[in-house]
């Protein structure tokens, strides 16, 4: 099978196309023949070596596809079945992989392959933010940077359907309309709009209960400014660097705020916590309350230039691997 690996952190440039053999799976697992492979930020920090990883190693979390071989003691799944997942183990760059199947979630009709690899980690991602870090409620203000971006233009939908009123950020002029058309009321643009002080203008000189942070390094500051009394800081991401240390006073003296540094994975540490998670988000979907936009589709062999392009700020929505 094709697979991809990299034998050393760095850029996009040590990404490679290799021939593997197809895995086999053990106890408790199923083989997946996948269809689609979604494409994250995430990845990109396993590339670069932000987030470590044992080398060589596979890429990816998340894809979607058919069950094509039980382990032993798996009663929850059948052969033929059409299935997703993202949260590992790493390795969904590739056309078959092997997953515990308690990690696993079947997709409903209503839910297409693509749609699922598109959506399942930034979607479950955009439902525990939203709906339990700090639980949305109507008529709240609220920022959301990169709302152009895979989660943030999941978030901007729900965000409307639950009520809140979302304030988002963007990396340029052409991206504000997308994320006026994904429900944002206000979007800024980070490079050119004093967006501190617009987001205070916009909240009365409030400031905002909670930020949802996912640029890191470069709106660090600028974030914990945008911030109510008492307000909440979430960053869950880094995609501009990672977030300097700081001295913990600091978040006293702008406010006595609140910081979580949230990730999926403790959200969704149980098999009932997975399917709730993904169910809920598959309701949206199907009532159309939050659409997935696929914008970006490339070859699994070019998986390279997929990251190249996350890394240029120029994709919109979604990127898939297509096997």
């Amino acid at each position: 099978m094709k697979a991809i690996r990299i034998a050393k952190a760095g850029g996009p440039e040590v990404i490679e196309v290799v021939e593997a053999d197809v895995p086999q799976p053990g106890p408790g697992q199923v083989r997946i023949r996948h269809t689609a492979i979604g494409v994250n930020f995430i990845d990109t920090y396993h590339r670069s070596g932000l987030y470590p990883v044992p080398m060589p190693s596979g890429l990816g979390l998340e894809a979607a596809g058919v069950v094509d071989a039980l382990g032993e003691n798996v009663r929850t799944l059948k052969v033929g079945e059409r299935v997703g997942y993202c949260t590992g183990p790493i390795g969904a760059y590739a056309e078959y992989h092997v997953v515990a199947a308690d990690r696993v979630v079947k997709l409903p009709d209503g839910v297409s392959d693509e749609q699922a690899a598109a959506s399942l980690l930034k979607g479950m991602t955009a439902q525990y933010l939203l709906k339990r870090t700090f639980a949305l409620e109507k008529g709240q203000k609220i920022l959301f940077h990169a709302a152009a971006g895979g989660v943030g233009l999941i978030a901007g939908q729900w965000a409307k359907h639950l009520g809140a009123i979302a304030i988002g950020t963007v990396g340029s002029d052409e991206k504000i309309e997308l994320a006026r058309a994904n429900g944002y009321a206000h979007v800024l643009n980070l490079r050119t709009d004093p967006w501190v002080q617009r987001v205070r203008e916009l909240t009365n000189g409030e400031g905002v209960p909670v930020v949802y942070d996912s640029i890191g390094k470069d709106t660090w500051s600028g974030s914990l400014d945008c911030l109510a009394t008492r307000g909440l800081m979430v960053s869950f991401g880094n995609s501009s660097g990672a977030v300097p240390p700081f001295e913990p006073g600091i978040l006293s003296a702008k406010g006595s705020l609140y910081l979580t540094r949230p990730t999926l994975f403790h959200y969704t540490r149980t098999p009932e916590e997975l399917q709730e998670t993904a169910d809920d988000l598959f309701s949206v979907i199907a009532s159309g309350a939050v659409k997935i936009a696929v914008n970006q589709r490339f070859a699994l062999s070019e998986a390279r230039a997929a990251h190249e392009a996350l890394h240029s700020r120029n994709t919109t929505g979604a990127t898939v691997l297509v096997p």
